[in-house]
């Protein structure tokens, strides 16, 4: 298995363009809430919480993240549980409401995602592997991290190998 810096290195390659990433801000966000909310509509009651969907993917992407790094994956695990607490409430509304929602932050969150890599000028790293569908939220979190001045080594390590953050210049490309 990729270590947590492959992994985010791979992704950053497709990720260099602030704008890209400030669109992968807003975007990635709704689109993980997105599927919280459309996964969460059937289940059951047991032990006193609701298993849905919506849950069982959510632990597998929490066991895959605490995988690569425990501090990461802390915080993804209570992302995660904020992404069903919110999933779930949407789940219990009317029908339009829950499909409104779900498929509207869905759709709204992919035209972000778009747009950015209109920025960057170049494809989602999904598209060359799938596993970018998992990684991005996660690159999202370490972004985030790297600006607040936190894990400084995965930042260097990742950069180092990637590249630094630039806004691309259309004219010259």
């Amino acid at each position: 298995m990729k270590t947590l810096v492959e992994h985010l290195t791979q992704y950053a390659t497709y990720h260099r363009d602030r704008r890209n990433i400030a669109t992968h801000f807003i975007g990635i966000p709704m689109i993980t809430l997105s599927v919280a909310v459309l996964l969460s509509r059937t289940g059951f009651a047991a032990f006193g919480l609701w298993l849905s969907p919506a849950a069982v993917v959510s632990l597998a992407a929490v066991g895959f993240y605490l995988r690569l790094d425990a501090r990461f994956g802390l915080t993804m695990a209570a992302l995660m549980t904020l992404n069903l607490w919110a999933g779930h409430a949407f789940a219990v509304q009317e029908t339009s409401t829950w499909l409104g929602a779900g498929i509207g932050l869905f759709v709204v969150g992919w035209v972000f995602q778009f747009v950015g890599h209109y920025y960057e000028g170049r494809k989602p790293a999904f598209v060359d592997d799938l596993i970018g569908l998992l990684v991005g939220p996660l690159f999202v979190v370490a972004e985030l991290g790297f600006m607040l001045g936190l894990r400084n080594e995965v930042r260097q390590a990742v950069e180092a190998k990637a590249g630094p953050t630039y806004i691309r210049n259309k004219a010259v490309a």
